[in-house]
């Protein structure tokens, strides 16, 4: 079982001589309220650490348990495990109560997510807590896990309630959500500029031209960014539109900086790829180079034109279920990238 590395923490097999780190923290009715087990007697605690270092030598390690140490003293702090199951797993974390709301719980977790799918090429990860365990459900939420279910009375009651039985929380990340957050990462640390909108010079390719005929501003609160509108005309018709947001945001990933549309009589001449093309001068005003264009997955028409602008294809995206477009019905939309340096 290989050793772990995050920014703060070493996620090492557990050792003999960790018990009374370890002790101090599963004998601790705090830090274990929430928790199925403990609060553990020294038998117990001998008993855990005998099984995580049986696991880790384990020739094939299906149940990986790492103790969380502190980088620069050593100091075991905590612990965090995944536990396969085939090509999914389970992941579990404690932190001794000393060291809360300092996000180790979430830099632990986020290591986690990646050594199982980026080096076991795990397909699905997922975890439970109490529904009353408010930092362990936080700390899933910060890495990007969703909530998938709500189990009344699905576990035996946390150790301070009245109840027999108590609310479970389950959620789960899968692969392919886990690369589009990195992939989101990537494209919202694109650099750009935006001090005002710009006066937009004539845009005009012989065959039709653009008319800005709005730019609306930011708004942090709607997490809404800066936005051009243009008519799309051939002489003097209006024959669609088309608008270029300014920035990088996670909604935009699935949205996109550019969005058009073409009036049903006038499609299939190349307009809306015409209509793109001349956007580039813009877009390079604001320092963006790249450009977002995404589409509903069954729309052939808009991926026809992603591929006439040389776009590349990055993949088909599980919308979230925040995005306007899933509260639509939309369930996938495919995400280009168009290079417009």
């Amino acid at each position: 079982m290989k050793t772990l590395e995050t920014e703060r923490l070493i996620l090492r097999k557990f050792e003999v001589s960790d018990f009374s780190a370890v002790h101090s923290y599963a004998s601790n009715e705090d830090n274990t309220v929430y928790m199925i087990w403990g609060p553990n007697s020294e038998d117990h605690t001998r008993a855990f650490i005998g099984f995580a270092i049986n696991k880790a030598e384990e020739t094939s390690c299906s149940n990986y348990q790492y103790a969380a140490t502190m980088k620069e003293t050593g100091k075991l702090i905590g612990a965090v495990n995944l536990a396969l199951s085939n090509d999914d797993a389970e992941i579990g974390w404690i932190l001794h109560r000393d060291y809360w709301s300092q996000g180790y719980g979430t830099e632990m977790g986020m290591e986690m997510l990646r050594f199982g799918f980026e080096e076991l090429n795990l397909h699905r990860i997922l975890a439970h807590c109490d529904a009353e365990n408010v930092g362990s459900y936080r700390v899933m939420e910060k890495i990007g896990m969703r909530q998938e279910g709500l189990f009344i009375e699905g576990r035996q009651a946390h150790k301070h309630s009245e109840k027999k039985y108590g609310d479970e929380l389950s959620y789960a990340i899968l692969k392919d959500e886990w690369e589009t957050q990195k992939e989101m990462k990537y494209y919202n640390a694109l650099p750009f500029e935006f001090d005002d909108f710009i006066e937009v010079p004539e845009l005009s390719d012989g065959v039709i031209h653009l008319v800005c005929t709005e730019k609306v501003p930011g708004d942090d609160v709607r997490k809404r960014i800066p936005e051009y509108k243009f008519t799309i005309c051939k002489g003097s018709e209006k024959i669609g539109g088309i608008r270029l947001r300014i920035g990088y945001i996670d909604i935009l990933y699935f949205s996109g900086q550019v969005g058009y549309d073409i009036d049903e009589r006038y499609r299939g001449n190349g307009y809306a790829g015409r209509a793109c093309q001349l956007l580039i001068p813009v877009a390079k005003a604001h320092g963006m180079e790249k450009l977002l264009i995404t589409n509903d997955q069954t729309n052939n028409a808009s991926k026809r034109v992603c591929e006439k602008l040389g776009a590349i294809f990055i993949r088909t995206a599980r919308l979230p279920q925040w995005h306007d477009r899933y509260k639509d019905g939309y369930r996938f939309h495919n995400i280009f990238e168009w290079s417009v340096e």
